[in-house]
């Protein structure tokens, strides 16, 4: 798909920093025998990820606004645009030498997700859309929801809470609902690539909560285009505000939705 200039310019900027952290992560397999040692590693890949993202984009658009996951929130002169960036997500998989991270990039203007890149650098793949526009991976991929409509063939992505998140007993609750509903449940560590997933016809279905926005920004626009109905996991909640988000292709978007919120 061409894209406009600004698409271009976060594609451009995901690339860069994908170069970094690839090179990093041939270095972080080699540190896993030392959970302190590849821990402040990754901490510095991360960082040096996101310091490349911010120039490039704030290169390109100095009037813009920035929200990083490292470096916070930077108001720009223009107040209607902003960046939203994570330079890893999926650290815990970085870190434990799995190849299952992303970038994510967004463009918010006006309160809305416009663009969205969600960059799997590990396996080269490149999940884009703008609003509008549809969904697309790499050059010429056009991007679909599944076409499954049973929840017995589905198979869903979560997020299970972990260390101090308050959500573990409710998510366990979801589980025990919806095993016996469907096809599997996968957890892969990733929420902007589990939301591309779902984008790409690989997961069916897509559902967490306690998220952050640069977690799902890009995400969830990249879903979108690609057909993905998105709602929060609690009916009335805004998932890019709450952080609670549930996804789904049309067909199976209502049964799995009522599955889900059967308290």
């Amino acid at each position: 798909m061409q894209g406009s200039a600004n698409l271009n310019i976060m594609i451009k900027a995901a690339r860069k920093a994908g170069r970094s952290l690839v090179k990093d992560f041939r270095e972080v397999e080699n540190l896993q025998v030392s959970m302190k040692g590849a821990g402040d590693f990754v901490s510095r890949a991360d960082t040096a990820a996101e310091t490349i993202i911010k120039e490039a984009l704030l290169e390109a658009r100095p009037t813009y606004g920035w929200l990083g996951e490292e470096t916070g929130e930077q108001a720009g002169q223009d107040p209607t645009r902003r960046w939203i960036v994570d330079p890893l997500d999926g650290t815990t998989n970085f870190l434990h030498g799995m190849p299952h991270w992303a970038i994510s990039i967004a463009l918010e203007h006006k309160g809305q997700i416009v663009a969205g890149v969600v960059y799997d650098a590990a396996k080269d793949e490149m999940f884009y859309a703008e609003k509008g526009s549809g969904a697309w991976l790499n050059d010429s991929r056009r991007l679909r929801v599944s076409g499954r409509n049973r929840m017995i063939e589905a198979v869903f992505a979560t997020g299970i809470p972990f260390a101090a998140k308050n959500t573990l007993p409710a998510m366990l609750k979801d589980l025990g609902r919806l095993m016996p509903e469907c096809a599997g449940v996968r957890r892969w560590g990733a929420a902007s690539l589990d939301l591309a997933y779902v984008a790409a016809g690989r997961y069916d279905g897509y559902w967490e909560r306690e998220l952050n926005l640069w977690d799902i920004a890009a995400g969830y626009l990249i879903a979108q285009e690609a057909g993905a109905l998105i709602e929060g996991v609690r009916e009335g909640q805004e998932p890019l505000e709450s952080g609670s988000i549930l996804c789904a292709n049309n067909d199976i978007f209502a049964s799995f939705a009522k599955t889900i919120r059967s308290a």
